[in-house]
């Protein structure tokens, strides 16, 4: 039965893994035996560093610099990581920003940037990597949504727009693509204890206490909580999973929440 969860010797290519869930599920899936390609754009020692940081803890890690916005770039980086590496078992389209602007603020170049990396390039390297996957008939393709993915919170709607339209471009890309034995699945990420949430993450502090509150669990995420999942989606074991979105989010999802008063 582990078997079915076996990825030794898998090459996974996870976009924008430099640092935070990237980086978390890249150790996750290190760890259990796959070789991971990092990738970053903005600079080429993060890329390092994190690469670093992965073999420091006996992970075969690579990285490759490519903007996953540009489709040349893509292509490029997609046929030589095939070259170098060998050929991509598993792609997480993890790259991903946010801008927390209001609606009436927001102007359209910025709500255009969230859309072109959020929704946009999990398209572009989907597509030239899935090209390999169906001509070898076996492939993992892990689109990073988002509980916004369901639900509007004030001032993210771009990110919101562009994380509902990763959820159905998953189902969409399983309906055309699981005839050929490529599974495409999403998780979607609650609120986790990251570098960027820790000047939140204080007791006292009313966006930390509405999260404890709010969810289920009663805690932030550890990182480490999400490569299970990928794991999970990554394997054999999920072989027959297609088109579905894994909320790993403390339950969240599941519950309205309850008043500030009940226990």
């Amino acid at each position: 039965m582990i078997d079915l969860f076996d990825i030794k010797g898998k090459v996974a290519l996870i976009t924008g893994s430099t640092h935070g869930l990237g980086m978390a599920m890249a150790k996750g899936l290190g760890q259990a035996g796959a070789t991971i390609v990092v990738n970053g754009n903005s600079s080429q020692q993060k890329i390092d560093d994190a690469v670093a940081a992965l073999k420091s803890e006996g992970i075969n890690a690579v990285g490759y610099k490519f903007n996953v916005t540009e489709e040349k770039e893509v292509s490029a980086a997609v046929a030589k990581i095939e070259s170098e590496v060998g050929s991509i078992d598993i792609l997480i389209n993890n790259a991903g920003i946010i801008k927390r602007i209001p609606l009436l603020e927001m102007e359209v170049a910025d709500f255009r940037e969230v859309i072109d990396i959020d929704l946009v390039s999990p398209f572009i390297v989907s597509k030239h990597v899935a090209k390999g996957m169906i001509e070898r008939r076996q492939g993992k393709i892990i689109n990073i949504c988002s509980m916004m993915s369901e639900l509007g919170r004030n001032t993210v709607s771009a990110y919101a727009a562009a994380k509902g339209g990763l959820k159905m471009l998953t189902k969409n890309m399983a309906t055309e693509w699981a005839k050929y034995n490529v599974q495409i699945n999403g998780i979607g990420p609650g609120y986790f204890a990251t570098e960027q949430t820790k000047p939140i993450r204080v007791d006292g502090h009313p966006f930390n206490d509405f999260i404890i509150s709010r969810t289920p669990a009663a805690k932030w995420g550890d990182p480490g909580d999400l490569a299970g999942a990928a794991i999970f989606l990554s394997s054999k074991a999920s072989d027959f999973v297609n088109g579905h979105i894994l909320y790993v989010d403390g339950g969240i999802l599941a519950t309205i929440g309850k008043p500030s008063n009940e226990e």
